[in-house]
């Protein structure tokens, strides 16, 4: 039975993915490489909670045991005695590999080791250590709280009691588990991905607006937000390592990233993060 629970990466997707689990009574040992990144991602979560107080979502005793539940640290070694560790740092198959092996060290033997990738593929993660069997890929939506898809993916080696033990934890945590097959972006990133590029040759093609393009997909495709403001929201750094996953990975032109997304992020509009990408988040309103 999964009760403790270790996450590498206080970002966007980690400090998330401890909000919800700290939530549901699980202890949380949050990581990240510097103070700095583990405070500001405790720090989100208690604005987070603050704002769930106010609105009546939350009483000030359940922001309270929820905060009690995560504790925050620098050191790996303090995922020693967790029964699960998910990793949610950067898009990087030689960084997450790297990371890996030093888990299947530091973790006890049963602990099942988890990777929130959005596209690299699970079996090629797992060869980074000992414990293939208990292996399995947990990619949570952005933004974790709000959305309920969970894609639970199996590498080759990955044990079916594995992947019942994820699939388990997904419910527990409220949330609604998908089992997809291993592969580059899974289904939700080769799907989206390929629409959010699609989208920006559109822009490049001098097709329409950038909030024309937006304004078609959410009023006639009912999406949301349309494809242009959803890759500022993912970073879109993140969204051309994305596709360049996907690219070397299927070894298809249909999944070349757009060049105009390479100049931007070339250029440093990476989106909301930087203040500037398809649109302008340093003017007020």
């Amino acid at each position: 039975m999964i009760q403790k629970i270790g996450i590498v990466g206080a970002g966007t997707m980690g400090h998330g993915i401890a909000l919800v689990a700290a939530k549901q009574g699980f202890t949380i040992v949050l990581q990240d490489l510097t103070e700095d990144l583990v405070r500001k991602g405790r720090t989100t979560i208690e604005r987070f909670c603050d704002k769930s107080v106010e609105k009546g979502k939350m009483t000030a005793e359940q922001k309270t045991a929820l905060l009690g539940h995560i504790e925050t640290t620098t050191s790996l070694e303090r995922f020693a005695d967790c029964d699960l560790v998910i990793e949610a740092i950067v898009e990087n198959p030689t960084i997450k590999k790297e990371l890996f092996t030093k888990l299947d060290h530091l973790c006890k033997k049963d602990a099942i080791l988890a990777s929130n990738t959005s596209t690299i593929p699970i079996t090629d993660l797992a060869s980074a250590t000992k414990r293939p069997e208990q292996f399995i890929g947990m990619h949570f939506m952005n933004p974790v709280p709000l959305m309920k898809l969970v894609e639970v993916i199996r590498g080759l080696r990955t044990s079916p009691a594995t992947a019942q033990a994820i699939t388990e934890l997904a419910v527990r945590l409220e949330k609604t588990p998908v089992e997809v097959n291993d592969g580059p972006g899974f289904v939700s990133n080769r799907v989206l991905f390929m629409m959010i590029n699609e989208a920006i040759f559109c822009v490049q093609d001098g097709t329409a607006s950038v909030e024309a393009i937006d304004t078609v997909m959410k009023l006639g495709m009912n999406h949301p937000m349309g494809p242009l403001e959803l890759a500022d929201l993912i970073g879109l750094d993140t969204s051309l390592s994305i596709m360049n996953v996907l690219y070397h990975g299927f070894n298809d032109s249909k999944y070349r990233p757009c060049p105009l997304l390479q100049k931007m992020v070339q250029a440093g509009y990476l989106g909301r993060k930087s203040g500037k990408g398809f649109y302008d988040y340093t003017k007020k309103g």
